[in-house]
């Protein structure tokens, strides 16, 4: 399966995205490469430190904007979520989105890799 197309299945807006760059294809794979590097460099652990998590919001506010600007709308509605619960310091509920949207924050990661991998 292509890469546009398997990153739909797993829910990303991979049209909207592209309505947004014009229809440029091979400049959104490109992007892709750099939303893996942000998730690689941000990453947020869901065992974050619950009485300092000033670094943990700015991770997952660079996630949020870098998600949302790809159209990664499974990735930028949870940390959407996580963000706002950990300013409003509610950091149990912020790890429970985390936990969840893991597993298909990895899938979407390992698919972007996977075909980028493939690329001569």
């Amino acid at each position: 399966m292509e890469l546009l197309e398997e990153l739909k299945t797993l829910g990303v807006d991979v049209d909207g995205a592209l309505d947004r760059l014009k229809g440029k294809e091979e400049l959104y794979i490109r992007l892709l490469g750099i939303f893996v590097k942000t998730m690689e460099e941000q990453y947020v652990s869901p065992d974050f430190d619950g009485n300092d998590y000033r670094t943990t919001i700015e991770k997952a506010h660079n996630i949020k904007g870098t998600s949302g600007n790809m159209s990664i709308t499974p990735i930028y509605d949870a940390y959407t979520r996580i963000v706002d619960l950990l300013r409003k310091e509610r950091p149990e509920e912020a790890r429970m989105i985390l936990r969840d949207i893991l597993p298909r924050q990895n899938e979407i990661v390992a698919c972007i890799k996977k075909h980028q991998n493939a690329q001569p």
